[in-house]
């Protein structure tokens, strides 16, 4: 796939760019129902003998629009939706660099310049999708602003068990730590990357020793909390099953630190992986985080946190609900 970062305004000249198929979005998350539109743009373009793009945006509108005064953390950054989408086997994945100009062009302007100029022949997107200032274009519009140089598909929105499939619900789902519920919308668990660091040692000296992740910090965190997780060493591609601690380690700080800790026991491993990129997968929230009276209880309670994941990872069964 190869990938196009496009300030506004473009340079890009509609006489160089192959006719495509492009589904449009924001796409955080790249979801079932992202999955669908885009999917849904592959299947039109190989009909037609087209290329198949996809267009989002960076940072997320909110960040210009001055709806967010916090750094904006995503379900998946950009990196991580470029590889999900690349999956997918689309051919040009186009990042609108999303600045102040760019969000004050017209509703046609924004058709002209970012669609026909791109020899886009057929646009794939949800029902929900606008664009241009304000927002003020909606799929109904797209009819007179495509000036019948392109036609279109909507998809209509996707749910699981009545709810529907959005980055929303999604975001809601991590906030809540409501991870084991993710794959129905996601279509796979949720993940977090980051580089392994040194942290206090402390639980080598207790029998448990562990792996402290320095997350990437443009990702959404689940609550604190101890959960079942699978953890990837991205250089060997190895998976593990473990336990991970998202908290402040109240028995050993009186003081909470800035940011909570990120902490897994791996089972049945003992190497080096100080500096290793690896890949946090998110199964299920076991307990809350919670202060012991001294390091027996907290070594009892470690021994029943494993035995909960390993019993979960064993007995792990996907819901009934069905997609629709």
């Amino acid at each position: 796939m190869e990938v196009y970062y496009l300030d506004h305004p473009h340079q890009m000249k509609q006489e160089n760019i192959p006719p495509s198929v492009m589904a449009l979005g924001f796409f955080d998350g790249v979801h079932l129902g992202h999955q669908k539109v885009i999917l849904a743009a592959k299947q039109e373009a190989d009909k037609r003998g087209f290329k198949s793009a996809v267009m989002s945006f960076n940072p997320h509108p909110s960040v210009v629009l001055g709806r967010s005064v916090q750094h904006i953390k995503y379900i998946t950054p950009l990196d991580e939706k470029i590889r999900l989408i690349q999956n997918l086997g689309i051919d040009y994945f186009f990042v609108v660099r999303f600045t102040e100009e760019f969000a004050n062009l017209l509703p046609q302007e924004y058709v002209d310049q970012y669609l026909i100029n791109l020899n886009v022949k057929h646009v794939v997107a949800g029902f929900d999708y606008t664009y241009g200032r304000m927002g003020k274009g909606t799929m109904e519009t797209l009819t007179f602003h495509s000036r019948e140089k392109f036609t279109f598909s909507v998809i209509e929105k996707l749910q699981f068990c009545q709810e529907k499939i959005s980055s929303t619900s999604i975001r809601a789902g991590i906030h809540d730590g409501k991870v084991e519920q993710l794959p129905h919308f996601l279509g796979r668990f949720y993940t977090t990357s980051g580089k392994v660091i040194h942290g206090e040692k402390r639980g080598r000296t207790i029998g448990f020793p562990t792996a402290n992740v320095d997350i990437h910090d443009d990702y959404l965190l689940p609550p604190t909390g101890v959960y079942a997780v699978r953890f990837t060493i991205a250089k060997s591609k190895e998976t593990f099953q473990g336990v991970c601690n998202v908290g402040y380690k109240p028995t050993f700080h009186k003081e909470k630190a800035d940011k909570p800790s990120i902490e897994v026991y791996i089972f049945d491993f003992d190497r080096d992986i100080y500096a290793e990129e690896v890949t946090i997968e998110w199964h299920r929230r076991l307990r809350s985080e919670q202060r012991f009276s001294g390091i027996d209880e907290l070594i009892a309670q470690i021994e029943k946190d494993k035995a909960s994941a390993q019993n979960y990872f064993e007995k792990y069964r996907t819901d009934t609900c069905i997609l629709s």
